[in-house]
This record gives structure tokens, sequence and C-alpha cells, in this order.
């Protein structure tokens, strides 16, 4: 894996600092599941998490890592609301203080709980602000550490612990050969899985899920460069909504990774509304895009096992009934 802004040795390391700190999730089955699929469906349930979603994790990993004397001076983060309660958990962990950074159409309850967990939180546009320009801008003026969501290596490493465990869950279940499914914005999460699982479970291919209209990834991946949305917001997978991918995350996408696939804003309500009434679990709309893609897309997966990784479950009531009545 060399020419990575990291290595096994740096995701190793992360894992250690999150031991005792973070969630071990379980994989999660229900035959109902494997009936909708036409295949065995596992799932990673992140929804579980510390602050609701993976976020934590890599929050976890980036601020650990920080010298003490510059945590303590505190730290930025510009997020639609997972990062910033991951990072601002961690950081009240830590005793340093946080400021994020959440686009106004941000769900409102994701607003509340950022700043329930002690973080400033600073609202833009995100249709006429660029969040990079803010973040920089601030963190320049107040010596903040900028822990970006997945353009860092020390994130992404965090992230990768969700591979190390599906890697042992799945050998443990004597599972060897497998489409992994990783809900995907700007690529942290799903680069960090694609690492663990090309050392640690080679039979196991990641592949970015992402809302139809929004698959920048997809495209990307397809092209063998960087591609841009052309809109930034009108999807309820807010959560999986971004620019483009990371420059640091796309090239280890694109050596590791399976070709992306998309699913609709109705397929990810269906799938939430399934993971409510078979598996008793909470997911929002962009945590839920790779476990409708294991139900509902198919006609472009293989083999007779899936693996979902539900990303995050911080929804609001509103959201979450809209889900439900699809049943």
């Amino acid at each position: 894996m060399t020419g990575f802004a990291l290595d096994m040795s740096d995701i190793d390391a992360a894992a250690a600092r999150l031991a005792g700190h973070v969630r071990r999730t379980p994989l999660l089955s229900s035959p109902f599941l494997d009936q909708i699929a036409g295949r065995r469906v596992l799932v990673k349930p992140e929804c579980l998490q510390h602050t609701g979603s993976f976020k934590a994790r890599g929050a976890w990993s980036a601020i650990s890592a920080l010298p003490a004397d510059v945590r303590t001076r505190g730290v930025i983060a510009f997020s639609s609301g997972n990062h910033a309660q991951g990072v601002a958990w961690a950081a009240a962990a830590h005793g340093a203080p946080s400021v994020i950074i959440m686009p106004s159409d941000a769900p409102a309850l994701k607003i509340a709980n950022t700043r329930a967990l002690g973080a400033e939180v600073v609202l833009y546009d995100r249709e006429t602000e660029d969040r990079d320009v803010i973040g920089d801008t601030l963190a320049s003026e107040r010596g903040l550490s900028l822990i970006k969501p997945f353009d860092n290596p020390v994130v992404i490493a965090g992230q990768a612990s969700v591979g190390l465990e599906i890697a042992e869950q799945a050998a443990d279940l004597g599972v060897d050969s497998a489409e992994v499914l990783v809900c995907c914005g700007g690529g942290g999460l799903t680069s960090g899985v694609a690492m663990a699982l090309a050392d640690r479970a080679p039979g196991l291919t990641t592949h970015p899920v992402e809302p139809a209209g929004f698959d920048d990834v997809a495209r990307s991946l397809s092209t063998g460069a960087i591609q841009r949305n052309a809109r930034l917001s009108g999807s309820i997978c807010d959560a999986v909504v971004t620019p483009q991918p990371g420059e640091l995350t796309f090239p280890i996408m694109a050596a590791l990774c399976g070709p992306g696939i998309t699913v609709s804003d109705d397929q990810a309500l269906a799938a939430m509304a399934q993971a409510f009434l078979r598996l008793k679990l909470v997911a929002e709309p962009g945590g839920a895009v790779a476990l409708a893609a294991a139900l509902y897309r198919g006609d472009v997966l293989a083999g007779d096992t899936v693996i979902a990784v539900i990303s995050g479950g911080n929804v609001d009531p509103a959201m979450f009934s809209r889900a439900l009545a699809t049943l």
C-alpha cells in the first residue's frame, strides 16, 4: 500500500487508541432481510456507536493523537452533523474546547445535539459558502486544530477500525468472500474499511454507496479522476452529500474498491423501515444507503453474502415517521 497517506501501522495504532473508548458494534442478520435481498445480509450497525455514528471513531483517533498542549487550545471541524457530534464528544472527553461549522440546512436534531455536547456551532450556507475556507480562517484566527471529516490520515485510520472489526467478525462466521457496502460521502469510512479489509480479509470487496444524483465517488471511480457533484443539496441523505471525494481518500478507493453503487431516496427510506422492523435499529437516510443497496440493488451484486454498514442513526422524528410510512 505504498503511496497512500497512511498504512496499516497507522490503522493499528488508531485501533489501540480507540480500545475501551468506542463500541465494538456487532454483525447482525435477519432471515427477512435475506429474503428481500435474495442472499445472506449481514449488517454492521454503527448507528449504535457513541454519538450515533461511526464518526466517533475518527474523531477520537484524531483528537487523541494531538500533543496535549495543542489539544488544550481546542479543535475545529465542519460537518452536517455526525462528524460534528463525534468531534464535540471526543473533544469534551479530552477536556478540549470545540468549534463546529455546520450547514444551516442540517437536521435540527444534529445541530441541537452538537451544541448539547459542548461545542460552539457556526452555521453556513452550503450553496453559497465554502466550509473549507471558513474552517481554515477560524482555525488560523483562534489557533485551533482543524479536524477534517474525511481527508485526514488520522481520521481515516480511526474509521478503518470498522473494517478491522468486520474482518474479525466475518472470519468468526466463516465468511471469507463477500461484498462490503459502505455509505460514502467524502470517503473516509470507505477508504479506511477498504484498507483494513484488503490487508486482513482480502476476499471481502468494498463498494461505496451513494444517493442518486450525488454519486461523485462512483463517477470518480469509473473515470479514474475526481468528479464533483453539480449540486450540494436536494437529497434527504444529507450525511453522505459532499462536493467530491477527498484528495487522500480517492486514491485509496481507486486502488482498493469495487464500482460504486447508487440508491434512490425512496430506497433509503425503505431500508430504514426494514432496519427498524427486522433488526430494531434506527438509521438515518444517509446511514441507510448501504443497506438499501444490499436489499434493493441485487442487480449489481454478486455472490451469496453481502455486508452492509449502517453508518449512522441520527434522524429526527418526522423523517423517521416518513420512513415507517413506507411499510
